[in-house]
């Protein structure tokens, strides 16, 4: 399985599993989903190794008869990791991430990928897999970020930008719309404790953290920043309770003419204020332009400005955006316990040694470190 690169060149591994032990397992498992005599045929492609950090993503092809027609079909099988190899996440619920991903290409005109199958048990691969169809499109990249240069989003006028931002923004927008999201999407409410779902959410980020120290050990930042978050945890009306992607950024679209075709990756998604999405997106690129600064290139510091995103937003969705300090922190709180698990998967695989400062692996750092001296936290 193809793997992304580190600065320094060197490939960064995601997983210890053979892929090619993986294809008649699967195969025949797709027997199992498809007409009596279909007789499907899969093949491997590539892995996915430019994005994404969570799942094992494999690029297959697949053929098979129904109906007495050839059918054929490109697909990604998304697997959780194994426990062994040192996974992002505290917890993967794949079943949870195929129903969103099928009710919002049912309730919305956000472009999803066709989610066709789902093993849930682990029995035939290892751990669960689904399997959707392959979008083609254009992902800006995250090794080495766009921010740094010589790729297909910086390199692109300014005009076809600013198309990016807006046609993402207009995605959110529709994503938010999608109609009585506290029902609709009851099942991915986090289970922890809370009076209100920004509140479980926030106790689902608190013990994805704890999960994260367990083995790096705890930082003093990302305890900063609970604190903060717990004492100024903002009120919130069922009525402003949308459908939250969870991980919003431009980094979890595929684009086709800057305009997105596939919106990715849901194992964060939850229900909660709008602010959540709108904050994230605008975070996620604050990341990759303060890593950029940190290595001296000028990277993009006029895409995605809050104050752009959240005039955008309000011309799409109809509705005002409020103060996003507190969401910004949350999303600051995710970015440091990715991190955290990114950087540990590294130990775990001897491609680096454990820092005795796990803090040292925030790339983020000035940037949290200056928002909470903002806010005097």
């Amino acid at each position: 399985m193809s793997q992304p690169r580190a600065e320094n060149g060197m490939r960064l591994q995601r997983s210890s599993r053979d892929t090619s032990t993986l294809i008649p397992r699967l195969t025949a498992w797709l027997a199992t989903q498809l007409p009596v005599d279909a007789e499907p045929s899969v093949a491997l492609r590539a892995g996915i190794d430019s994005n994404g950090m969570s799942a094992e993503t494999l690029v297959l092809s697949a053929t098979w008869t129904e109906a007495g027609a050839p059918q054929v079909a490109d697909l990604i099988a998304r697997m959780v990791p194994a426990p062994g190899d040192f996974p992002i996440l505290a917890d993967y619920n794949l079943p949870d991430q195929f129903d969103a991903m099928r009710i919002v290409a049912e309730s919305s005109s956000v472009p999803v990928p066709r989610a066709r199958f789902i093993e849930p048990t682990g029995e035939v691969l290892g751990t669960p897999f689904l399997l959707m169809d392959r979008v083609d499109g254009l992902v800006p990249p995250d090794v080495m970020p766009y921010t740094f240069g010589d790729n297909w989003l910086f390199d692109a006028s300014p005009e076809e930008q600013n198309r990016l931002q807006h046609s993402t923004i207009e995605a959110l927008a529709a994503l938010h719309a999608i109609p009585d999201a506290p029902t609709t999407f009851a099942f991915l409410e986090p289970r922890q404790p809370g009076s209100s779902p920004l509140e479980r959410t926030l106790n689902r980020a608190r013990a994805w953290y704890e999960f994260a120290a367990r083995d790096s050990g705890p930082s003093p930042l990302v305890e900063r920043i609970l604190v903060w978050l717990t004492a100024n945890l903002p009120e919130t009306s069922a009525g402003e309770t949308v459908l939250s992607w969870g991980d919003a950024r431009i980094g979890n679209c595929m684009y086709r003419d800057f305009i997105p075709v596939a919106v990715l990756d849901w194992e964060l998604a939850t229900i909660g204020p709008r602010e959540l999405d709108v904050a994230w997106l605008v975070f996620a690129h604050r990341v990759f332009q303060t890593i950029a600064n940190t290595f001296g290139r000028p990277g993009m510091p006029d895409f995605l400005r809050m104050a752009d995103v959240k005039a955008t937003y309000a011309e799409c969705a109809g509705v005002q955006i409020g103060d996003l300090t507190w969401y910004t922190l949350y999303a600051a709180l995710n970015y440091c316990v990715v991190f955290m698990r990114a950087g540990g998967r590294q130990v775990h695989f001897g491609e680096m040694a454990r820092p005795d400062d796990i803090e040292v692996l925030f790339h983020h750092k000035s940037l949290v470190e200056e928002l909470l001296a903002e806010i005097g936290a």
